[in-house]
């Protein structure tokens, strides 16, 4: 069973193991928040409790450590891809409770009172971040063909009282958008804001068109996740989140959004994107305000996590001898991927590599290795890299495919892509490639020499 089921149980959760650094100096909105955050990323979380005049606190970090995930969800740090791919093997439906029970409907504003930037404390996170963005935001929509909802987190500018402006890339919420769009008619959203982490992970699962990541939540933690009907619009989200933005996207409109602060560590450029109208916000009593900071741990593992296990599934569909995968912190956690296997047959980890590009368009280098290299260690894989690999031989260049547009080095997202056997060959020599031992090294305690 998982050690949370809301952000409050999480919060307390880190508050027992001093996991949690409570902020009571007044801080600011602009880059302050951010600033304490970084400076605490993969420490502690952050809790801001005065924040400018505003009376609602501020978190950050609230998981960036892959063993805080892992406690999360009560497994080991190994078991955190598996649990994950049980989870969208077997989902677990929602449990819908009354209104009159789900602490986010304690409080609702509706219409002209509505007021972002007055009622919340949004923050600036970079230098050349074009305004306020609310980067913890689950944002739930339901497919206008099948009835299916999606859960998924997009970077959303406050650009107005009730307005947002979205960079929603091309998958299933961009696909629900266009199916509504094609019509005339706008697509119903929620934007979720003050979740715990187990959710915030299976909103990044890559899951099949139709399956709801809520679903997936709630097997993660062996338990349903209850959810309640939005006042406004017909979504179901969280009955126990923190605020709730009711709206919709609307149809053939576009307005400016950027430049922003992105994961890999440059701006995301200015351009038009998609509009969000807000109708009606809902939230708890006294509501605590969820960010992420981009570019921290918390953000990177968010988005490397599912990929892992999308990636190792479909990986061992094309090579099964794979062992396990790892996107690099790096290669901000999306970009450089490491391999291992236990290889039976030449020209396997080419296969390896193969699968690898195909199965996200973001990988960019990936490394193969034998299965005893520990790809979590990124001392062992430069050493497998020095000393196992020929780039005349063990080199894959691959050019003209497609691969992150948010990478600057390439020309509108068309990369080039680069894979690196590591792997000893299967006819080499007798010690040639055996690593040196001592005997008894481990068995040895120094406190009994010193």
């Amino acid at each position: 069973m998982a050690k949370c089921t809301t952000m409050r149980d999480w919060l307390d959760y880190l508050q027992e193991k001093e996991e949690l650094a409570t902020i009571n100096k007044r801080v600011s909105l602009d880059f302050e928040i951010a600033a304490v955050t970084k400076l605490l990323d993969g420490k502690k979380g952050a809790f801001f409790n005065q924040v400018e005049d505003y009376g609602i606190p501020v978190v950050a970090g609230v998981a960036s450590t892959r063993k805080q995930f892992a406690e999360a969800l009560d497994v080991s740090e190994r078991e955190l891809i598996a649990r994950f791919q049980q989870a969208i093997d077997s989902p677990l439906p929602c449990e819908e409770v009354s209104s009159s029970v789900a602490t986010v409907h304690q409080n609702i504003i509706e219409g002209d009172d509505i007021d972002l930037l007055k009622q919340f404390p949004i923050p600036v996170h970079h230098e050349k971040d074009s305004g306020r963005y609310i980067t913890a935001g689950l944002a739930i929509a339901k497919d206008p063909l099948t009835g299916k909802q999606n859960v998924s987190i997009h970077r959303l500018q406050v650009s107005g009282k009730n307005r947002l402006g979205a960079l929603i890339l091309p998958r299933h919420l961009y696909n629900f958008y266009k199916n509504a769009e094609d019509t005339g008619k706008p697509l119903e959203i929620a934007i979720v804001i003050g979740v715990d982490p187990i959710m915030l992970l299976a909103s990044q699962a890559i899951a099949p068109l139709g399956q709801d990541e809520m679903e997936i939540s709630g097997a993660l933690k062996g338990q349903a996740e209850k959810v309640v009907k939005c006042k406004t619009v017909d979504i179901m989200v969280p009955a126990d989140a923190e605020i709730v933005l009711e709206g919709k996207i609307l149809p053939h409109v576009r307005e400016p959004e950027g430049p922003f602060g992105e994961f890999p560590k440059y701006y995301g450029p200015k351009s038009d994107k998609e509009v969000i109208e807000i109708t009606c916000v809902t939230h708890r009593d006294q509501p605590i305000f969820q960010t992420i900071v981009p570019a921290t741990y918390e953000h990177l593992l968010l988005g490397a996590i599912p990929r892992e296990a999308s990636l190792l599934r479909s990986i061992r569909n094309t090579v099964p001898t794979v062992s396990g995968v790892h996107l690099t912190l790096g290669g901000t956690c999306r970009y450089h991927l490491v391999v291992s296997m236990k290889k039976r047959n030449d020209g396997e980890p080419k296969n390896v590599m193969f699968a690898a590009f195909a199965g996200h368009y973001d990988v960019k280098h990936v490394v193969v290795v034998d299965d005893e290299v520990d790809i979590f260690n990124m001392e062992e894989v430069e050493w497998a890299i020095a000393t196992r690999f020929q780039a005349e031989k063990d080199l894959l260049v691959v050019h003209g495919a497609l691969g992150s547009k948010l990478d600057p080095s390439t020309d509108n997202g068309v990369s080039s892509k680069l894979g690196f056997d590591c792997t000893v060959p299967l006819n080499s020599e007798p010690l040639e490639f055996e690593r040196i031992q001592i005997p008894g090294l481990q068995e040895i305690k120094l406190e009994d020499y010193l």
